[in-house]
């Protein structure tokens, strides 16, 4: 079995005060990487855990050498990156295979770019199939093959390379659950074994349960930009069992960490805006069946085990509740989630009291939308393009975010009858009840804090 790192703490790859940013659209910076350090040792599986956003892919590819950090260092067994690291190889969600290419040739390519003779090529690629159990598929094309045994010929790629470090990037998310379990307990398998070729391994995941199954230390991280906001050891024997209390407490400890609010360095002095606090993707039918479920748990549930009980992956709950928590639908401690009066009252309420309430969590807690009624309030006649909205958005997130985060506030809006929107012009017109919240906010004071 491999060797457990605290035994044998020898520093492969280091990470080392890495801050990365990118060019925006309209020439500023976007920051999504600040400040990390890390440390993968022999002999230990990490996994990097975070929701979207989070830097966690851009972090690995750091990593790799794919991309170089604006400051900081990445170190290979001591010596600074300056291009691709030589130790690493790397396993995609999405399988990146050749479909030209059948498998012996697929699982080859690292091998033929590093100039390894065409014999020895084929020996250890037919060695490295074997390994992973595609044996007979030597000559089949990827476009033969399932999802399974496609992320198979990636893991063979990357295996027949003897890397010190596997990087391995979300590689079962696109895989069928049964699938995914079935790869991650081979690779649990492999990993055990006296030969397997590679010292650590190094997975980003946004599935919970999936970095307690498999690693030895989860880092968790958070965003905007990303950052290392906790790292929690798992010290569970492996193999390890999903229903045993001590997996689902270490489960339940990630997830709160995952849930735990977050302030930007800003928030105080200026308080929750558009590009500091992003809206969660959650559709407002989506919250109307969370906040139902969690009524009928008698106004309070354990996330992980409504999860459980739905089918779902833990982690496939946060996007609604993080935005039932923003909304202030639900109180958040831990991995249980608390139905709130107003979370209460909304789901009490008939259709057009439902939606008035809405109207008012959001005007009031959700800074995008709140951002939309307040420029169309102060629009000449009430009205401005999406496109207005847009362009300032995209001085905090890419193109696509940003439309992401247009998208959910016209559907949360719209929903309220906050500002109806049409899709044609790309036209947002200021609602009748926007008007009457913002006039008893300003009566309060609110609104204009």
């Amino acid at each position: 079995m491999a060797t457990n790192a605290i035994d044998n703490p020898t520093p492969i790859v280091e990470v080392d005060h890495v801050s990365k940013s990118f060019p925006s659209a309209d020439g500023s910076t976007m920051s999504v990487l600040d400040d990390v350090s890390l440390t993968l040792h022999d002999g230990e599986i990490v996994a990097l855990l975070g929701k979207s956003g989070s830097g966690k892919s851009t972090l690995l590819r750091t990593i790799a050498g794919l991309i170089g950090p604006t400051t900081g260092q990445v170190r290979y067994r001591g010596e600074v990156l300056n291009g691709a690291n030589p130790g690493v190889a790397m396993v995609f969600q999405s399988f990146a295979l050749m479909p030209w290419l059948t498998v012996q040739d697929n699982v080859e390519l690292g091998l033929e770019a590093r100039g390894v003779p065409a014999e020895e090529r084929r020996r250890e690629a037919l060695a490295a199939i074997d390994r992973i159990g595609l044996d007979g598929f030597e000559t089949a094309y990827p476009k033969e093959l399932s999802g399974g045994m496609r992320q198979r010929v990636g893991f063979a790629r990357a295996l027949v390379l003897q890397p010190d470090a596997l990087l391995m990037d979300e590689p079962f998310s696109a895989l069928d659950v049964l699938t995914a379990e079935n790869l991650r307990n081979e690779l649990i398998t492999l990993w055990s074994q006296p030969g397997f070729p590679t010292k650590c391994v190094c997975i980003v995941t946004h599935n919970i349960e999936e970095a307690v199954l498999l690693a030895d230390r989860v880092l968790v991280l958070g965003s905007n930009p990303g950052h290392i906001k906790a790292e929690v050891p798992i010290l569970l024997p492996r193999p390890r069992d999903r229903r045993s209390p001590t997996f689902e407490a270490v489960v339940d400890e990630l997830y709160g960490i995952l849930t735990e609010r977050e302030e930007a360095a800003g928030a105080r002095v200026s308080g929750p805006g558009p590009l500091t606090h992003p809206l969660a993707d959650a559709s407002v039918g989506g919250l109307a069946g969370l906040i139902e479920i969690v009524y009928s748990h008698n106004g309070q549930t354990d996330l992980p085990d409504l999860a459980d009980q739905l089918v779902f992956d833990v982690d496939d709950l946060l996007p609604l509740v993080d935005a039932a928590q923003m909304l202030g639908l639900l109180d958040i401690d831990g991995a249980q989630a608390f139905l709130t009066r107003a979370g209460r009252d909304w789901y009490l309420a008939d259709i057009q009291s439902s939606k008035e309430i809405f109207a008012g969590l959001a005007v009031e807690r959700a800074p995008l939308v709140r951002t939309i009624v307040k420029a169309l309030e102060n629009s000449e006649d009430g009205s401005l393009y999406d496109a207005f909205f847009r362009d300032l958005l995209r001085t905090g997130y890419n193109a696509d975010d940003a439309e992401k985060q247009l998208d959910i506030a016209i559907d949360w809006g719209r929903y309220g009858e906050l500002y109806d929107y049409d899709a044609d012009t790309g036209e947002l017109v200021l609602g009748e009840v926007a008007a009457s919240i913002s006039s008893a906010m300003r009566g309060n004071g609110d609104l204009d804090s």
